[in-house]
């Protein structure tokens, strides 16, 4: 096995770890997920489709994408942690906003269209991180993984 072989395996199994411990927490852990935890999931399918393509054929087109991938959803995941730490707004449709002079018949209408499940509530941490900090951290992990990857010839 090559080294690049070897960076892509773990590049990409790395992805796909993420996404069963997801749905892991998801199904056996009863977390259910957000629309911002939901997002965060593509990129890693993604990536392990990417690292299948990246073994069967050369070139530094899919180790690129493989990276890019990784980056995406450490983008989002670092999104949503701001969106949990509050320090910013996540998407209306699942963060709790202020009326900002919205009657009451209005804002009842709107808490009865959201959603259940918060993007801006944490769930679940480890060491001070959410899930979302965590996979933020480990894609980067994984992105320097495809750029070694990407290195290698």
């Amino acid at each position: 096995m090559t080294r690049r072989t070897g960076f892509i395996l773990l590049a990409a199994g790395g992805s796909a770890a993420l996404l069963i411990a997801a749905l892991g927490s998801q199904y056996l852990g009863d977390l259910v997920p957000c629309k911002l935890c939901i997002w965060q999931r593509w990129p890693h399918l993604a990536a392990v489709v990417i690292g299948v393509v990246a073994l069967a054929w050369r070139g530094r087109l899919w180790p690129t994408l493989g990276m890019l991938a990784a980056l995406t959803t450490a983008g989002i995941a670092l999104y949503h942690t701001g969106v949990e730490q509050h320090w910013w707004q996540g998407p209306t449709t699942c963060t709790t906003a202020p009326l900002g002079g919205m009657s009451a018949d209005a804002a009842f209408t709107q808490m009865m269209a959201a959603p259940l499940v918060r993007c801006d509530a944490i769930q679940w941490q480890l060491l001070g991180l959410s899930m979302a900090g965590w996979n933020m951290v480990i894609s980067l992990g994984l992105a320097l993984l495809w750029a070694l990857a990407l290195r290698e010839r």
